[in-house]
């Protein structure tokens, strides 16, 4: 069963639905009856069809086809053969008209065929009585067969319409229910990079400063200390940046993560330089920090690098390094990643690598300034 806001659309409209039908019907039927019988026989089968047709638009429902219909059907079927060739009422039409234009859209399959059925039963009865009427052909013809089908084939027109605007209104619903679990996808793998992004930054730098650490204990045992008091502060900066991203409340900033990734870099034996043409624009600045510490992590991770170029401008961030070696650009999938990200917002995030040497470079529409 179809449960929360989609459930609730969907019993919204078939109340507004019911309710506007039953009262058409009702009021209709009543006034067809009371204008257009002129004798007891003719009230009664009147009214058989206006009740049938009142029952069947009541237990309207939005999918499937109650098993009223086919009585009601039935009954309004045979008021209107008995109406027009028996007791002489040309209205007896009404019953029919209506219950096999709510239901005929609602068939799984050969709706039109069903509607054009409708018309032309109705039709036929009506050509029956003018071929069976002694006189006044003309008047018989029009009361009998062209009054009762072309009633018929408005009504039968306006609910396919009304049918044609509910199923756009499930498609709607349907189309909101797939964006809204797109959205959460989305946020999961926003969830799942960020995480990655902190995880994988501390563990490679934990890798390394212990690494430097373990050379050290031989020679400057103060030195290893220092370094591995780094790695404590590291691990619990990273605890509290896990907790930030579960509560949301994380956000990175560039100047930041450009002195992190000096620090880094130097501590590795890699040279540093960075050039700042112009302050980035704020409105880039998180993202260029995530751009610049992922582009870090990879540059530890996969690279022999001895030099990196970090270039600053309005427009972004640009990063060079040599010792590329054969990593294969698809194997930064942090990269990727963030390229979708980074054109979300309206920018480029390329990636490029030549004669050993890599550039990451990430561009905003911000500045007027190359990056």
């Amino acid at each position: 069963m179809t449960t929360g806001p989609r459930a609730q659309t969907r019993e919204r409209l078939r109340r507004l639905n019911v309710v506007t039908m039953a009262v058409v019907t009702l009021t209709t039927g009543t006034l067809v009856v009371a204008v257009t019988a002129r004798t007891w026989p003719q009230a009664v089968i009147l009214g058989a069809g206006a009740i049938a047709a009142f029952v069947a638009s009541v237990r309207w429902t939005a999918v499937g086809i109650p098993r009223v219909v086919r009585p009601c059907l039935a009954v309004t079927a045979a008021v209107w053969i008995v109406g027009a060739l028996v007791v002489d009422a040309h209205a007896a039409f009404y019953g029919v008209a209506v219950v096999g234009s709510l239901y005929a859209p609602k068939l799984p399959r050969r709706r039109v065929a069903a509607g054009v059925g409708l018309v032309a039963f109705v039709a036929l009865v009506g050509a029956v009585k003018v071929l069976t009427a002694p006189d006044g052909a003309t008047d018989v013809a029009f009361l009998f067969v062209l009054l009762p089908a072309g009633v018929t084939v408005v009504m039968v027109g306006s609910l396919f319409a009304g049918q044609v605007f509910y199923d756009l209104v499930e498609e709607l619903e349907d189309t909101r229910e797939r964006e809204a679990e797109l959205a959460v996808m989305k946020e999961r793998m926003r969830f799942a990079s960020d995480l990655h992004d902190i995880q994988g930054h501390t563990l490679h730098v934990v890798k390394l400063k212990i690494t430097l650490a373990e050379k050290l204990l031989g020679t400057d045992v103060g030195r290893a200390g220092e370094e591995l008091s780094e790695v404590r502060a590291l691990v619990g900066d990273t605890i509290t940046q896990t907790k930030e991203l579960a509560y949301a409340q994380r956000r990175l900033n560039l100047y930041a993560e450009l002195e992190n990734a000096k620090n880094l870099f130097e501590a590795a034996g890699i040279h540093v330089r960075v050039e700042r043409k112009a302050d980035v624009d704020e409105r880039a600045n998180e993202l260029l920090g995530q751009v610049l510490r992922e582009t870090t992590t990879n540059i530890l991770r996969h690279a022999q690098a001895t030099y990196v170029r970090i270039t600053l401008s309005e427009a972004g961030i640009a990063v060079l390094n040599d010792g590329a070696g054969t990593t294969p650009l698809s194997g930064l999938g942090g990269l990727s990643t963030l390229r979708e990200r980074v054109a979300g917002n309206g920018g480029e995030l390329t990636a490029e690598k030549r004669d050993g040497r890599f550039l990451t470079r990430a561009r905003f529409p911000y500045g007027r300034s190359d990056g």
